[in-house]
């Protein structure tokens, strides 16, 4: 290669580096929104989750000597019980102002737990990777009578596996993404807490609205 086409190539990739702190300073501004994004939607086929408010109204927490007025981000409702949640990154979490509570386990003077969520436990897997594939499956179309078949197999069976439950959509292209998309709809769950195999358990979630004719 001649000569000044190696100083032009040099000093292109001086100019590419000179750019590089920009470039990676934006992502630790994004880590926590990408982690609340993931919190909400592990909440969001959660079965155990009842409720979710976001901001949790401001709890005390008693430190010692201390006294620390804290509004988590959110206030998850699990059997009736509420427990405060903070999504914070590695960053967040050295600087917490109940980070040193947490050592001796948080709870509110009104009895609500604390807790936090960070890139580890939003992300563990294989929980992560399945909501993934479950939310993937969102905007598949689902019909009538495939909703109806899935639905009342269910009612009928308790549990049945995947592959099973799938057999019953009888219209879908992909009878797995339509059992996966009533899932994002919240009228069945799915075990979030294991991979997408044949003989994942799905079941019958609770519809939030009563039903008119009492089945």
């Amino acid at each position: 290669m001649p000569a000044p086409a190696l100083v032009d190539l040099s000093s292109r990739r001086q100019r590419r580096g000179a750019r590089r702190p920009a470039r990676e300073a934006a992502p630790a501004a994004l880590t926590r929104q990408a982690l609340v994004a993931d919190y909400l939607a592990l909440c969001e086929l959660d079965p155990e989750v009842e409720q979710l408010r976001a901001p949790a109204a401001p709890a005390l927490f008693h430190t010692g000597e201390e006294t620390i007025a804290h509004a988590a981000d959110f206030e998850v409702v699990r059997d009736g019980t509420p427990h405060l949640v903070d999504i914070v990154t590695d960053e967040d979490l050295a600087v917490h102002p109940l980070r040193v509570a947490m050592l001796q386990g948080a709870i509110a003077e009104d009895g609500r737990t604390f807790s936090f969520e960070t890139a580890a436990s939003v992300r563990a897997e294989p929980r992560f990777t399945t909501v993934k594939l479950i939310l993937a499956c969102k905007r598949t179309p689902v019909s009538a009578g495939d909703r109806v078949r899935i639905l009342h197999q269910l009612d009928e069976c308790g549990t049945m596996r995947l592959v099973d439950c799938a057999g019953c959509a009888l219209n879908a292209a992909d009878g797995v993404a339509a059992v996966l998309a009533l899932a994002c709809e919240g009228l069945v769950s799915v075990d979030i807490g294991r991979p997408i195999l044949p003989e994942t358990p799905v079941r019958r979630r609770k519809v939030p609205y009563a039903d008119p004719f009492g089945f």
